[in-house]
């Protein structure tokens, strides 16, 4: 038995406007019906596999848990990380957490942001590292590679890779032009998945031998942690005190019992817009399209919209990226799409809420999205799933005049509840402690017109939660 650690902290800068810090691009449908961690949970999942370990930030914890739910996948722990601080501390926070019951557990630790194309025969890729992961080797798994992918780091093997596993002769990191050239050539290079097979045990000694200044401030933040619902938070003291490092510097890389095995059919890490036109397909002129776009005369290029009723067109366009999003249009050379996290540094620089906000903000109840903003009025269209409820709050400094346009919706304001249909609208005061649920079995869809002199969403002071969120924004 397997246990899959799925990681899904990133933040996916260079799929921006698509993935932003607020929702990264493994929760985002980019190429499928299923988002990238949906799609990973599923994969990683049935005959072999033990109910999966995800690391995730507290942000997206319920985004986590959700689409969990949707991919029909139980999983064995959820630890929160109080800050990201790199692969390292979660890989050795989830070995840790699995080795207290099972010191010789096989552990696959595996991004939750790549696509596979043939899940059954990544599977069959896993099962063949097996033998060597019970022998005591950290198993590693090396993409054949198609092109010279300056993206990617790459993995040197001891000898050409006619069986699996392969023992590893070295890591490289991503290379120039003319250096991914000469290794695509020279047959005995892989591209690096980051994905590993291990034993907890092995893992354990990897990381005394070669980050031993990493193991006390973890197994603190596990000591400290506290359940929170269905998750673990980690001690934010002690993970802090742990250095920010990946867990290639930190132990693969300094490691001599580690193995490759050799997968090639069908594997992207989606780590820009070049990538995901690859992945998404292209017409006899190497145009990729999706949403509502229109291309005239285009070649080599992705056309991509991402809200309903922008119409993207491009005309005579060769080698472009152009993705549009209802607040925010990135174009781009083909060839620059490593740069786009440039990009967004530079938005953040400049104080522009499109760096890291999504248009869509997610809760665990449903989400909401802004369609007006002004000085003293906002207009938003939400969202809240059948079952679910808002928080028992307060605000300071504004008004809401909530309008029911699908479902129903009970509505506590104050000491008064009551329930509304399709076309029915309430006035909340200024001041007053109200609720929002919905009772019903379908989605329920209203409009909240704000009016006030602040309407931030940090203006909450809630009284009673179902998701223990405490104060703030999202808490």
């Amino acid at each position: 038995m397997i246990t899959p650690v799925l990681l899904c902290g990133g933040s996916g800068t260079r799929l921006w406007p698509l993935s932003r810090k607020s929702y990264p691009k493994q929760f985002v449908h980019l190429t499928g019906a299923d988002s990238l961690f949906v799609a990973s949970a599923r994969r990683l999942s049935g005959a072999g596999f033990a109910p999966p370990v995800v690391v995730t930030g507290s942000d997206f914890r319920f985004i986590v848990t959700e689409q969990l739910l949707e991919a029909g996948v139980d999983p064995g722990a959820i630890l929160i990380e109080p800050e990201g601080r790199n692969t390292a501390p979660a890989v050795l926070a989830a070995t840790l957490r699995i080795a207290a019951s099972d010191p010789d557990a096989l552990i696959l630790v595996a991004p939750s942001d790549h696509a596979i194309d043939n899940p059954d025969a990544f599977c069959a890729a896993v099962q063949r590292g097996v033998p060597a992961a019970q022998a005591g080797q950290i198993v590693t798994f090396g993409i054949a590679p198609t092109h010279a992918e300056t993206g990617y780091g790459w993995l040197e093997l001891a000898s050409p890779a006619a069986a699996d596993p392969v023992a590893l002769r070295r890591f490289v990191e991503k290379p120039d032009a003319a250096r991914a050239q000469d290794m695509l050539q020279a047959g005995t290079y892989l591209w690096n998945a980051g994905i590993f097979l291990f034993s907890a045990k092995t893992m354990l000694a990897a990381f005394q031998a070669h980050a031993p200044e990493m193991l006390i401030p973890i197994k603190q933040s596990i000591e400290l942690a506290r359940a929170d619902l269905g998750f673990l938070r980690l001690d934010a003291g002690a993970w802090a005190k742990a250095p920010s490092i990946s867990v290639d510097y930190a132990v693969m890389e300094r490691a001599a019992n580690l193995s490759v095995v050799a997968f090639a059919e069908g594997w992207n890490d989606l780590g820009g817009w070049d990538a995901v036109a690859r992945e998404m397909g292209a017409d006899a002129n190497g145009v990729s399209t999706s949403g509502a776009v229109t291309a005239i005369d285009c070649a080599d290029t992705l056309l991509r919209s991402d809200s309903d009723g922008v119409e993207l067109v491009g005309i005579g366009l060769k080698n472009i990226v152009a993705v549009a999003m209802n607040d925010a249009v990135l174009v781009a050379d083909r060839s620059r799409a490593q740069d786009v996290k440039r990009a967004v540094e530079v938005l953040r620089a400049k104080g522009a809420k499109q760096a890291e906000a999504f248009p869509r903000d997610h809760r665990p109840w449903g989400w909401f999205e802004t369609l007006a903003l002004a000085d003293r009025f906002q207009v938003k269209r939400i969202v809240v799933h059948p079952g679910a409820s808002l928080s028992l709050q307060s605000h300071f400094h504004r008004s809401e005049h909530w309008i029911v346009v699908s479902g129903t919706a009970r509505v506590t304001i104050d000491d008064t509840v009551q329930v509304l249909g399709e076309n029915q609208s309430v006035y909340i005061p200024l001041g007053a402690k109200h609720r929002m649920e919905n009772p019903g079995r379908v989605p329920m869809v209203l409009i909240e017109v704000q009016t006030g002199s602040y309407l931030g969403e940090d203006d909450i002071v809630r009284y009673d939660d179902i998701y223990a969120r405490g104060q703030g924004a999202k808490g």
